[in-house]
């Protein structure tokens, strides 16, 4: 059963294009299918989390972490009350927009767009929803429904300026109300990408051999975690007793944002979704407490995983293949596939030209990068030193 403040399908504010709804599915069920039949949905899995793709069977992808999102999200929505569907589709969406290297790749790729308007992968999501997925016949992107696209536009809460301009394009044919803060239900979706990664990046880094269990049991929350496993499984093996104790974590975020949330819920008491728009604030939180010891444990990683010797050198390699491609096909856009050359030829300037490959490059997965670096611009170089 939802709450009053829920986003309800039957009363959804519609889509950019009308069209016949499903006799089966509710608006926001076609909205979560049609993201997961999406072509950038599908390359996510050769996507970076944080180690590039090729380097593991078993570390996270885009795709992956993605899943492991809407998981979170669905179980703190349907414990809410919210619409389960509508959460879903932000979930699954909200990493649509990544370049191939994950934040590495988005890094390099927003200092070569600079002159340009810059880049954002939360901007670049809505622009392949609405305009860069072209399957249908009476319209380009996905036609999701308007509490779907809100989500997606600003789930981190309101969009400050300058507003990015992928954005702002958007923006100005269908209006997402970018200046409030969005649904109960998007809220849910971003909060459960920082439980997500908080927990995998962890298993990951352990994976990686990039710090110890010990080390893992000294910081906050886990302190606790690892000394309720010993106490109720002395002696355990290694490799349970570690999962086990980033079980208990996992399980301690969510509870903190579920318990966190119901308080707020009740001090706001929000009769509608619109309610929730106009708090003036998140409603969906960690404690301060919490988010304390979180930042202790970011801290952690981000020194001994995300600037580790091998990821930072990693991150060179991969740095120096984004600012090469990006050029190349800023100065030599014949080489872009057929499909895109219609719209460079409709390229008014230099700067629809830019964002054109921008969209290109920002959509290539990580092995499709290395491959068309190796095959056009290091196979180059290697034939001209040898002249």
């Amino acid at each position: 059963m939802t709450v009053p403040f829920a986003c309800d399908p039957a009363r959804t504010r519609g889509r950019l294009h009308p069209e016949e709804e499903s006799a089966f599915r509710s608006p926001f069920q076609r909205d979560r299918d049609r993201i997961i039949h999406a072509s950038a949905f599908r390359r996510l899995k050769h996507k970076t989390q944080v180690f590039i793709e090729h380097e593991g069977d078993y570390f996270r992808t885009r795709l992956t972490h993605s899943i492991e999102v809407a998981q979170v999200a669905r179980t703190i929505a349907k414990h809410l009350g919210l619409n389960i569907e509508l959460t879903e589709a932000v979930a699954l969406a909200h990493d649509l927009g990544h370049t191939p290297f994950g934040h590495t790749g988005e890094e390099a790729l927003d200092r070569l767009m600079a002159p340009y308007g810059g880049f954002d992968h939360n901007a670049q999501t809505l622009r392949i929803v609405t305009r860069l997925e072209r399957h249908y016949a009476e319209w380009d992107g996905l036609n999701l429904t308007w509490e779907t696209l809100e989500g997606i536009a600003k789930h981190n809460g309101p969009v400050g300026e300058p507003v990015p301009p992928a954005l702002a394009e958007y923006d100005a044919v269908h209006d997402l109300e970018l200046h409030t803060h969005a649904s109960a239900e998007a809220q849910v979706a971003a909060l459960s990408d920082d439980i997500a990664y908080n927990n995998h990046d962890l298993h990951d880094g352990l994976r990686a051999e990039l710090f110890s269990t010990d080390e893992l049991a000294e910081l906050p929350v886990l302190r606790d975690c690892f000394a309720e496993v010993d106490a109720k499984y002395p002696g355990l093996n290694y490799y349970r007793r570690r999962h086990e104790a980033l079980r208990r974590f996992f399980g301690v975020l969510v509870e903190d944002v579920i318990g966190v949330t119901e308080r707020n819920l009740r001090e706001l008491d929000p009769r509608t979704p619109e309610d929730i728009r106009h708090a003036g604030r998140m409603v969906v939180q960690f404690s301060p407490a919490l988010w304390s010891d979180l930042k202790i444990i970011r801290r952690f990683l981000f020194e001994r995983m995300y600037r580790a010797p091998s990821v930072v050198a990693m991150r060179a390699e991969v740095t120096q293949v984004v600012e090469e491609l990006f050029p190349f096909f800023l100065k030599t856009p014949g080489e872009l596939p057929k499909q895109w050359r219609k719209d460079v030829s409709e390229a008014a300037d230099e700067t629809a030209l830019a964002r054109i490959v921008g969209d290109y490059v920002a959509g290539m997965t990580d092995r499709f990068a290395l491959q068309c670096h190796d095959r056009l611009i290091s196979d180059a170089k290697a034939v001209a030193a040898t002249r």
